[in-house]
């Protein structure tokens, strides 16, 4: 694409699914584990289990879906097909419960019940995954790098960098409002309703023109382009911000998963207590305005002054967000830290997420998805939630409120304030590879002509 203008139709697409996918995810990775911890019975360690097998299920996913979007030339069918069966596999989960599990499978022992129900819902997150990352991972954000360039993609980013946000403000408060007043299986029966409905408009909506461009390579040759030594010095800049957005992502899973729980259990936020007036409502229009204005204008800036004026600063600003928000011990003290930490996380995904698209062969996008998806996702979800879960189990019994009553009667921990801290340590070294970046010059060019010329050679060898 070589017009920096986005159509109306290409913007809606961008959030419709941008959104949705992002609202799937997010409940995905806070309520899943309450239900898990909550009514399951699951422990952190069970938890961290199904955040690790997850993570696995999705690069794989990502790796033979991504390629085989590029290899036939399509993303469309992939895109809407894969939403409507994620949404089918979230309803599933509406019918997972201690009692099912009992019924089904003629089991009276308590434990072996648990152990049961806790595999079922780790198995079927991994089914769900499967299907969320071919919409998602591999093709939606295949063919978002394929429909933008290096002129628009901080713009772009910028409203990227929304999407989270919005949608965990909803999944927080909306899906929780709802888990009370009607219970998972509700949600997770109009939640998986909502994602198929925008998997059915992507049919209609979505075009393939600019995506994606039919192959002639060898498939399996494909899966493991992007681990080919060559390949990696050819895009020494993409695997260098691949690092960054590595340590990133590790320091957000350290604490992401066990978040909500901390929310609930350690600082005492109740939705049965949570008083919605009207001066909220209009509080939280003028913030959530606010932070969209704020979104879109730092990501043209971005765009209009460069990645590297902004990307220290990000950093700094993403790691003391964390290790203000470990002093926040009530929850209006530790709203005041997340908006730091929320700016910084915000702002440092915007430019890093839109490097790596930068750096990305605008003809191998799908091959990439995978290598990328090992970098923000496997690494991090596997590294992450284990580092949360030895955290919490190093620090729980120091804390008064380090353990909790799940509804089965059963002691379980708490995640305490120390994930924060062991999320910022990651996050400190985030400037290792941004300072890298800074040194060889954030524009692309230089890659570009190495990648070319590899490109070249590797004709030649094909006897193209």
């Amino acid at each position: 694409m070589n017009n920096s203008k986005l159509s109306g139709r290409i913007w809606f697409n961008i959030i419709l699914f941008g959104f949705i996918g992002q609202v799937a995810w997010n409940v995905e990775n806070m309520y899943f584990n309450t239900f898990l911890y909550n009514k399951v019975g699951g422990t952190t360690d069970d938890i961290n289990v199904m955040v690790a097998a997850s993570a696995i299920a999705a690069v794989l996913t990502t790796f033979i879906m991504g390629a085989l979007s590029d290899k036939v030339g399509k993303r469309k069918i992939f895109i809407s097909a894969g939403y409507v069966l994620w949404g089918v596999t979230v309803m599933a989960f509406a019918f997972i419960s201690r009692e099912n599990t009992a019924e089904w499978f003629n089991i009276t022992d308590t434990q072996k019940v648990v152990a049961v129900t806790v595999s079922m819902v780790i198995i079927m997150d991994c089914v769900m995954t499967f299907m969320g990352s071919t919409g998602n991972d591999a093709c939606f954000n295949a063919w978002i790098t394929d429909i933008t360039n290096d002129s628009n993609r901080g713009t772009v980013e910028g409203v990227n960098a929304i999407l989270p946000i919005l949608a965990m403000l909803l999944v927080t408060v909306g899906f929780g409002v709802g888990v009370t007043a009607a219970g998972y299986s509700a949600c997770f029966i109009f939640l998986g309703a909502l994602v198929i409905l925008c998997g059915i408009i992507g049919f209609f909506t979505i075009n393939d023109t600019g995506s994606g461009k039919k192959k002639d390579s060898n498939y399996f040759s494909d899966l493991i382009y992007g681990f080919r030594p060559s390949v990696v010095k050819a895009n020494s800049k993409l695997y260098i911000a691949l690092s960054a957005v590595c340590l990133y992502s590790c320091a957000f899973q350290v604490v992401m998963p066990y978040l909500f729980i901390y929310l609930q259990h350690y600082l005492g936020f109740d939705f049965n207590n949570l008083q919605i007036t009207p001066v909220v409502i209009v509080a939280a229009i003028a913030v959530l305005a606010v932070l969209i204005a704020g979104c879109i204008l730092l990501g043209k800036m971005i765009d209009k002054r460069g990645k590297d004026a902004f990307v220290i600063p990000a950093a700094i600003l993403f790691t003391l967000g964390l290790v203000v928000v470990y002093f926040m011990k009530t929850l209006g003290t530790f709203a005041i830290g997340a908006v730091i930490f929320a700016v910084g996380y915000g702002l440092m995904g915007i430019i890093i997420n839109a490097t790596v698209r930068d750096y990305t062969p605008e003809d191998k996008t799908g091959l990439f998805q995978g290598v990328r998806m090992i970098f923000a996702v496997l690494i991090p979800m596997i590294v992450g939630p284990n580092v949360g879960a030895w955290t919490i189990n190093k620090f729980a019994s120091s804390h008064e409120l380090g353990t909790y009553i799940n509804d089965y009667g059963e002691a379980v921990n708490v995640p305490v304030p120390e994930i924060f801290l062991a999320a910022a340590i990651f996050a400190v070294f985030i400037l290792i590879p941004v300072a890298v970046l800074k040194k060889k010059g954030f524009k692309k060019e230089a890659d570009n002509e190495t990648n070319n010329n590899f490109d070249r050679k590797e004709e030649k060898v094909n006897g193209n």
